[in-house]
């Protein structure tokens, strides 16, 4: 990598006609999501969706989510049931992917399915992220714009910090405003098995489609990004259900914290204790506390319920022993 840096082009006609051309010519292009910033690549390009293993040096056993603008789009690419379409109805566009089975004259690359019959398929509801998929004309895999394993980018300067020109542009949209990945549910099954929990909850997809199982998870063959053991993870190591720091620490707190003591820098996921808010504010304040140059960051114990299942889920792979 060089010191070059990706351009940041405006949301306007104009940038996403030229990031539109770009992803159809190859390139990787990071734009917004409601969730998290994405790394885009044509998803029926198979250099292109190896670039993205490249950028972000990720294990090609990890499958990419294919993101395309409307359920017509999902369906050209993915077999999709009476309870897909049902979820799909209710929750498209938004944070939810469905690992459906793949169509196989869909064209899709296989590396984005990491070989598996199966293909992890999303509707984004943010607006430039749809303008830049209708301009692309092709279904686009993105995982999180990050380099694999580190802290996922809710901000453009935060892809440019992780990936430098490892990307070729950087489709301005502001702050994600979830900061969390999506829900991600397989329906290759007869019984629906919640992969990863995020912001669309496993009460909502039960009071539709009925009882869902949790992923026991295999690390060795997981079928949708975040299943990897450590794969949400700063470069500091990760100490959880803290009730104080040491000097030599980060502490990232959750709710008042002034009666709370220790820490050698401290960031408050919500003074409030409002969960959308630590999730919308949870990779942002990781990445700060991980450039503090601490030995460890400690984190304050978070709710285990609502949006804070997906935070906590992030925060125990954060933690996982690496190797």
């Amino acid at each position: 990598m060089t010191d070059k840096h990706p351009d940041i082009i405006p949301a306007t006609p104009a940038g996403l006609a030229r990031a539109g051309e770009a992803l159809r010519s190859g390139e990787l292009v990071a734009f917004p999501t409601e969730t998290v910033y994405g790394l885009g690549g044509d998803a029926t390009d198979d250099r292109a969706v190896a670039a993205i293993f490249a950028a972000k040096g990720r294990p090609q056993f990890n499958p990419l989510i294919a993101h395309v603008p409307d359920l017509e789009a999902a369906e050209a690419i993915a077999v999709l049931d009476e309870r897909a379409v049902e979820l799909a109805h209710q929750f498209w566009p938004g944070p939810l992917t469905l690992v459906l089975p793949r169509r196989a004259e869909a064209g899709l690359s296989l590396l984005v399915s990491a070989g598996l019959d199966s293909v992890a398929v999303r509707v984004p509801a943010h607006p430039v992220a749809q303008a830049l998929l209708k301009a692309a004309s092709k279904p686009i895999a993105a995982p999180s714009a990050n380099r694999s394993g580190a802290v996922s980018p809710t901000a453009p300067h935060h892809v440019i910090e992780s990936l430098g020109d490892r990307v070729s542009m950087v489709v301005a949209g502001g702050k994600c405003q979830v900061g969390v990945e999506s829900t991600v549910l397989d329906l290759t099954g007869e019984t629906p098995v919640l992969l990863r929990p995020g912001a669309v909850l496993r009460e909502e997809i039960e009071r539709l489609i009925g009882p869902i199982q949790l992923s026991a998870g295999n690390p060795d063959a997981p079928k949708s990004p975040g299943q990897l053991e450590s794969h949400y993870a700063p470069n500091a190591p990760v100490r959880l259900n803290a009730t104080s720091a040491e000097e030599d620490e980060a502490f990232l707190t959750f709710g008042p914290d002034r009666f709370i003591r220790g820490g050698k820098a401290r960031l408050n996921l919500s003074l409030q204790g409002d969960l959308n808010e630590a999730a919308a504010n949870l990779f942002a304040h990781l990445r700060a506390l991980d450039q503090e140059g601490v030995r460890a960051i400690a984190v304050m114990p978070i709710p285990d319920e609502g949006l804070g299942v997906a935070i906590n889920d992030r925060l125990r792979r954060a933690a996982a022993p690496r190797g």
